[in-house]
């Protein structure tokens, strides 16, 4: 079972993508994802 997740820029607190996890995987998703706001590569870190 999924669950739908939104990413988070660690720079900007801007909510830029929405990915899927799975539900029984508790642990907390950091990736390196582009951020347009900060025009730059940055951390975004999974939402509560």
């Amino acid at each position: 079972m999924k669950t739908n997740i939104i990413l988070i820029c660690e720079e900007c607190n801007s909510r830029n993508y929405h990915i899927k996890k799975n539900k029984f995987n508790s642990t907390r998703i950091e990736l390196r994802k582009y951020c347009p706001k900060c025009n730059k590569t940055t951390i975004h870190k999974e939402t509560k």
